[in-house]
């Protein structure tokens, strides 16, 4: 993956920047402006550019969240209660691991209650772009592997949940 490091900013002092709403903010906000943007690259460059750069920029989010939050040298277990405790205190989704094979590096993991798409109407597509990409990166960066995510379930779809399929590639 290309070196994202330089047009990264630094996500600032929130509580010094913002002494009375905190660190907070609502689920609307946020789709407001994912969806906003994906709406313009689609319009933009098309469907699969849109879905690549949303991907992409999950992963680069998702090894910053690496770096700045988990000891890669926990075990696996650690690592994945980590995740599990970042996600619930970012209040980003509620995660489950349904399927763990280590040896071979395939995972399915869920996440209820998600930024993304919980509560959305069925769309009849995924629409965790980001999130694929959030996962390839939490990985890679522990693993120091390369991992595919592909959301296999969504809300959008008629699931209840987001659950994606992560497994190392060669």
């Amino acid at each position: 993956m290309k070196n994202y490091k330089p047009y990264l900013m630094d996500i600032g002092d929130i509580k010094l920047g913002r002494p009375n709403l905190g660190d907070k903010t609502s689920v609307a906000a946020y789709r407001m402006m994912q969806y906003s943007l994906k709406a313009v690259l689609e319009k933009d460059y098309g469907h699969e550019t849109a879905y690549d750069i949303l991907k992409k920029s999950g992963k680069v989010a998702g090894i910053n969240f690496c770096e700045k939050y988990i000891d890669i040298n926990l075990s696996f277990s650690e690592f994945i209660a980590r995740i599990n405790e970042l996600f619930f205190e970012y209040l980003i989704g509620v995660l489950r691991v349904e399927e763990s094979d280590e040896e071979n590096m395939k995972f399915v993991i869920t996440v209820s209650e998600d930024l993304d798409c919980s509560g959305l109407p069925i769309l009849g597509m995924e629409v965790c772009n980001f999130d694929e990409g959030f996962f390839e990166g939490i990985f890679e960066y522990y693993t120091k592997e390369t991992f595919y995510a592909k959301e296999i379930d969504c809300w959008a779809t008629g699931g209840r949940t987001c659950r994606f399929s992560i497994e190392k590639i060669d």
